[in-house]
């Protein structure tokens, strides 16, 4: 029986091991990637390489995207070589985090084209990416969930979040507000612990027992910030876009985010200091020089 066809647009640390695990799981998968270094790996596994979006939709009926930014998404799928040009593309597939309103325009150009888009943001990290066990919020048509949901099932687990527009995309930024608000209280209250002389991997512990436990406190503390190897895989300047896009979409909802955005100042003094290309577990380094204190070993 012959391989079902699918594109993927956007193959680097998230995209190419979705990617991969759609190779793997015998789909003919055809990649583009502005670095053709990203695709080489995938190449060697069966890929078959394009050279825009354009040409990838027109190799295959659904076309996955997992791209950095909102304006990249749109120049994917709607630019002079994006996938609204493909001959052959029912179904666009953004896994990208780009907010309602990019989701929307998206839907609404590539809807005249009768394409369908499909809203299908991601969340779990590198590591989830590579085991499968992602979480994929998707909104769109019921028929086209339909469709889709045997190749998301090979990359996570979906959760269908309604049939508009932009609906996956709010839930994954509500996901990645709340991501932040952990890392950056979490970060607070282990600086303070430290700075009275307790021991952090007790903090940890004694907070993984009780009420305090979060998404920071379960792995990234222990991981990544203890031993100072700040490596959870989740760029710093990713976050902070995120966020930008969630405080606006909640100003357009108006409702008030004042927590939200207190994290949303930090992820930007933090991404100042450290840079945007920093992991966003350095949220920590800034406090910690404030309070004159450091968390974990040397």
């Amino acid at each position: 029986m012959a391989r079902q066809n699918v594109g993927f647009v956007g193959v680097g640390r998230m995209g190419s091991r979705m990617a991969r695990r759609l190779i793997e799981a015998g789909y003919a998968v055809t990649i583009h990637d502005t670095q053709e270094i990203s695709m080489r790996p995938l190449i060697d596994l069966g890929a078959a390489p394009a050279d825009s979006p354009a040409a990838v939709a027109s190799a295959a009926e659904v076309v996955f995207a997992s791209l950095p930014v909102p304006a990249v998404v749109q120049e994917v799928a709607l630019g002079a070589q994006g996938v609204i040009h493909g001959s052959r593309v029912k179904i666009f597939v953004d896994m990208s985090t780009t907010g309602a309103t990019t989701a929307q325009l998206v839907a609404r150009e590539l809807g005249a084209r009768k394409i369908s888009a499909v809203d299908a943001p991601v969340s779990g990290g590198i590591g989830g990416a590579e085991k499968g066990t992602l979480a994929v919020m998707v909104s769109c048509r019921q028929d086209v969930f339909a469709v889709v949901k045997p190749m998301l099932e090979v990359i996570g687990k979906p959760f269908y979040v309604g049939g508009e527009p932009g609906q996956g995309q709010t839930m994954k930024l509500l996901n990645n507000l709340l991501s932040a608000s952990a890392m950056a209280i979490t970060s607070e209250a282990l600086v303070m612990g430290v700075k009275a002389g307790l021991d952090p991997r007790l903090v940890v512990d004694v907070f993984n027992a009780g009420t305090a436990r979060n998404s920071a406190t379960l792995d990234k503390v222990k991981q990544h910030i203890l031993p100072r190897t700040f490596a959870y895989g989740f760029q710093l300047g990713l976050l902070d876009k995120d966020i930008r896009l969630c405080m606006a979409e909640a100003d357009a909802l108006g409702v008030p985010m004042v927590v939200g955005s207190a994290v949303r100042q930090l992820l930007s003094i933090v991404a100042a200091t450290e840079g945007f290309d920093a992991d966003m577990t350095a949220m920590v380094k800034p406090i910690e020089e404030w309070a004159g204190v450091q968390v974990g070993s040397k």
